[in-house]
């Protein structure tokens, strides 16, 4: 499937899940059938996610949808082409991540956020857990970055947590 194809049908599952939220269908079962769940994984995302960027959109108004495709595609990039199309199996539970209030070099939140990202990379995010929650976006913004250039900043330092965090750094003026 071509990039504009893929993005095509993405924005087509989004606005599904819109008017599914508008109309009540407020739970990833519900706001999307399986013929779009069968389209996300073949892009390496799940209903859950999407249905993740869409609710927290409609509660707190961001992240918008250039965000979401944005963050989608650095997901499919990295699905496709490291990860050869498929999927782990795996799922990493909520308590193995690090603290909120983790730190390193006297900045809370990164560590979990480097964590969390390496985790949407590899597709093994738990389904109570979001990249890009309502913590990740004002931290990045705090940090003078946003969602899509944090995760591929993780993807390009792979394992290197000294280097992640030195960008920031440098990205914060810190």
């Amino acid at each position: 499937m071509s990039t504009n194809d893929w993005q095509a049908e993405f924005r087509k599952v989004y606005d599904r899940g819109v008017v599914a939220w508008n109309d009540g269908r407020r739970a990833p079962q519900t706001m999307f059938d399986d013929k779009d769940a069968a389209f996300l994984a073949t892009i390496g995302c799940t209903a859950q996610e999407l249905f993740d960027f869409v609710d927290d959109f409609h509660r707190y108004g961001e992240p918008d949808f250039e965000t979401t495709l944005a963050v989608a595609a650095i997901r499919r990039d990295y699905f496709l082409n490291v990860m050869r199309g498929r999927r782990t199996g795996r799922s990493v539970s909520t308590d193995d991540l690090p603290a909120k209030t983790a730190e390193v070099d006297g900045i809370a939140w990164l560590p979990r956020i480097i964590a969390k990202a390496r985790l949407k990379l590899r597709g093994e995010m738990p389904a109570d857990l979001m990249y890009g929650c309502g913590g990740d976006r004002p931290f990045l913004r705090k940090m003078n970055l946003d969602l899509p250039r944090f995760l591929k900043l993780v993807w390009e330092c792979g394992d290197d947590n000294r280097r992640i965090v030195e960008a920031v750094k440098k990205s914060a003026g810190l």
